[in-house]
């Protein structure tokens, strides 16, 4: 128990059990370890009392002998998430100063499963990025250094990754729309899993694109990720995409046998000027599995090429819809009108002052593709390019495959600063490997198994089937152990 912040929450759960250590001396070690990485900004708004309130409230539930597997957990949520009191900004300067009178039912479950809040996690301004750098909070920093550089701990997600990373929380919430929770957990070594739309409810958690966004879990590992996801979702009557479905018991399916699966391997994704290092890392965790004793075939998924045009028409045209309740006129920012300026200029200098440019320019993709005159030239259009990529995948899992393996993300993390400036679509291709789950709707998860030659990781990607996470992480949980993924971050914050 020398070193509380290194447990991971299975661990933590038997020695709580055990009476080994509390969540009072879980949530100081964490709290104190926050305390001490200001320089990562990965905690924007720390909630200290309500953690202390929570983490004495969770070892007492432990002593009375009644507590689920989150009791006395400590976590991160994400800024996307409505947090009852707190500040909860998107990371957003339109939001300053909102602070809802209500929970989000991701992190409703989570405090009933017992978990403990450590405070808010920064992130892309409305999860609208690769990066971390559209925060209005400013960027959040990556635990993995080379030389000098400060690399990007990845986006919209990024201080979930950076906190789990450098061991500043046991496990966080993110939230993933085209790629969020997948490829900052491979920038940063650690995983995360998008599950099927509808196991999360959205209830709560500040809309980017309503068709594409759902929450999950940054975990250090496998079997953290299963009872974290277990805790986070079930059916909610308040979010009519919430699936009413049952949530079975993650953990329990983590046989570690794969014997007789068939996993895929998609010939589209072997990008051109695909780096020979993650070329190598998917072939390596490609022999990982068959040795585990699946069997391993070759996929088409033809309209793939298809997909990040297709998603950077969807997302943006319903980030417009849901970005236009943001006014100015009942909560967050407001611009100081001058005289004469009437309600229009209200709006217009509201949203000016309050979305940042990587914001705007999405809304205004959004607003340009939605148009009566672009309407069916993009929208639609884009809609059934959707149609048909879900296809392809419905297509591969009734041939008989199981799960899918790809690379989670074309390169290791980048520098902060490298590609902020530049030609805004080499900053889309981070999403690549990603997108095309979300526009089917499907579970994925993105294990990290290797090091490229700077020492950085580097995270596979698994596909799933419709509600099969459970299945999902079994197959997670077999390339993680083989995998052998044990480098940390040397400390520098």
């Amino acid at each position: 128990m020398s070193d509380l912040t290194r447990l991971t929450i299975a661990e933590a759960r038997d020695a709580l059990r055990k009476g080994e250590t509390t969540s009072v001396a879980l949530t100081e070690a964490y709290l104190s370890a926050i305390d001490g990485a200001g320089a990562l900004n990965a905690f924007v708004h720390k909630t200290p009392e309500i953690a202390m309130d929570q983490a004495r409230a969770a070892d007492a539930r432990i002593a009375s002998g009644e507590a689920p597997a989150l009791c006395g957990m400590p976590l991160g949520i994400k800024d996307l998430f409505c947090t009852r009191g707190v500040a909860s900004q998107a990371a957003s300067k339109i939001l300053e100063g909102f602070r809802p009178e209500y929970e989000s039912t991701v992190t409703r479950n989570l405090w009933d499963a017992g978990a403990v809040m450590l405070g808010k996690l920064n992130m892309d301004e409305f999860a609208m990025g690769s990066s971390n750098e559209t925060s209005t909070y400013g960027n959040a920093v990556n635990p993995w250094k080379v030389d000098d550089r400060q690399l990007t701990p990845g986006g919209s997600s990024g201080g979930s990754a950076s906190a789990v990373a450098a061991d500043l929380c046991m496990a966080a919430t993110g939230t993933d729309t085209g790629g969020s929770i997948r490829q900052p957990a491979a920038f940063t070594g650690i995983v995360g899993i998008k599950p099927t739309y509808g196991r999360c409810s959205r209830w709560g958690i500040v809309a980017f694109a309503s068709s594409l966004d759902q929450a999950g879990p940054m975990t250090r590992t496998v079997r953290d990720a299963a009872i974290m996801l277990g805790a986070m979702s079930g059916h909610d009557p308040k979010d009519s995409t919430s699936a009413d479905i049952p949530v079975p018991d993650f953990e329990s399916m983590l046989t570690g046998d794969i014997r007789g699966k068939t996993v895929g391997i998609p010939k589209e994704y072997r990008m051109d000027g695909m780096p020979a290092e993650i070329e190598k890392l998917w072939a390596d965790g490609s022999a990982m599995l068959k040795d585990a004793g699946a069997e391993i075939v070759e996929i088409s998924l033809p309209h793939t090429k298809y997909a990040l045009p297709a998603y950077y028409v969807i997302a943006p045209a319903e980030a417009s819809s849901n970005l236009a309740r943001y006014d100015g006129v009942r909560y967050g920012h407001r611009a100081k009108l001058g005289q004469g300026d009437g309600i229009v200029q209200m709006y217009e200098k509201t949203r000016a002052e309050g979305f940042g440019k990587e914001v705007q320019r999405r809304v205004m993709i959004g607003t340009y593709v939605l148009s009566a005159g672009f309407y069916d030239a993009y929208y639609n259009r884009a809609r059934k390019v959707r149609a048909l990529i879900k296809r392809d995948f419905d297509e591969v899992f009734a041939a008989g495959v199981d799960a899918i393996l790809t690379p989670a993300t074309p390169s290791a993390a980048f520098g902060l600063g490298e590609m902020a400036d530049a030609d805004p679509v080499a900053m889309y291709l981070n999403d690549v490997f990603t997108v095309t789950v979300n526009l089917a709707g499907l579970p994925g998860i993105s294990v990290p198994a290797g090091l490229d030659q700077q020492g950085l990781p580097l995270g596979l990607q698994l596909i799933g089937q419709p509600w099969g996470e459970g299945d999902l992480l079994n197959t997670a949980h077999v390339l993680e152990r083989a995998a052998g993924f044990v480098s940390k971050p040397e400390k520098w914050w």
